[in-house]
């Protein structure tokens, strides 16, 4: 995937108020794209780098006692934050990733039987190696469906990396690049007005249906055990109006739903064994789901 289509995506998921995971190989800029989509932000930041190790009180945080008052004061883990750059999340052991699931979902955390509510917005910008095992415990189907899109970065372009190799010459570090970077002006009301207007965009009945056609082409796929559920319907319809604004426009068409349908599918369909055993994979049905379902050209066209 281009750069600026991975940029794109992660502005979709801010729009949409949805949480990115980042798969890829090692080296490919995972960490430093979150790092700077915060910088730009210019929201309040936080980085847990996950291990086996990594306590749910590591993200969440704790009651600690404070002896010159006799009672406990709460020390707010890195969960509040506005963007929490979760690195190398399948290296945490699997108490610490249901730790995020009330964050993801709920945009809140229960320490000691009390509910406290995160910063707005919230965004969780997630990496993880896809090559790596050892060390590893796989997410959860659960947490998978709260991330509103998997992204891809791939390798740089040519000039990309010329240009990467030109500026380690001229000594230019990446912290130093990230502490350039001054945050986007943004209207009042920051991340949260835009996302709210975003909602404003309008989605036709035709739009709607053939979104939905798709979500439900993958529970009745044969190759696949489980497909989108409702939830991933919702996320979907979001993130199309986010893709449509991002656009210019203040209308969703069809392929604003099609195009985002390789990062929103991939990831929350569960192949069969059977499927699985010929070598099919996710990714892979989600593509020919795509393809073969009738694009509503002409309708799309009258809704607009």
């Amino acid at each position: 995937m281009e750069a600026d289509r991975a940029v794109h995506l992660c502005l979709v998921g801010i729009l949409a108020h949805g949480h990115v995971l980042f798969e890829d190989v090692p080296g490919v800029g995972k960490t430093r794209l979150a790092q700077a989509i915060a910088a730009c932000l210019g929201a309040p930041f936080q980085r847990v780098q996950f291990t086996p190790d990594v306590l749910p009180s590591d993200l969440t945080g704790t009651n600690v006692f404070m002896p010159a008052t006799g009672d406990f004061r709460f020390h707010a883990g890195p969960i509040f934050a506005a963007v929490v750059l979760a690195d190398e999340i399948n290296r945490a052991a699997p108490r610490t990733q249901s730790a995020l699931l009330e964050a993801m979902e709920e945009r809140q955390v229960t320490v000691d039987g009390v509910t406290r509510q995160l910063p707005s917005p919230f965004l969780v910008l997630a990496t993880q190696n896809p090559i790596e095992l050892e060390g590893t415990f796989p997410l959860p189907e659960a947490q998978l469906d709260r991330f509103l899109l998997r992204v891809t970065l791939g390798y740089p372009t040519l000039d990309g990396e010329r240009d990467m190799l030109r500026r380690v010459g001229r000594r230019e570090s990446a912290p130093d690049m990230l502490a350039r970077i001054r945050p986007v002006p943004l209207p009042d009301g920051g991340i949260a007005a835009l996302a709210e207007r975003v909602r404003d965009v309008h989605v036709s009945d035709d739009v709607t249906d053939y979104l939905l056609r798709l979500v439900r082409a993958t529970r009745v796929n044969q190759d696949v055990r489980l497909g989108a559920s409702p939830r991933a319907a919702v996320a979907w319809y979001g993130a199309a109006q986010a893709h449509a604004a991002l656009a210019g426009r203040d209308h969703v068409v069809p392929d604003d739903v099609k195009g985002l349908g390789p990062a929103l599918l991939g990831h929350r369909l569960i192949l069969t064994t059977d499927a699985q055993l010929h070598g099919a994979s996710a990714d892979a049905v989600a593509a020919g789901i795509l393809e073969q379902e009738r694009v509503p050209v002409e309708e799309g066209a009258a809704g607009q």
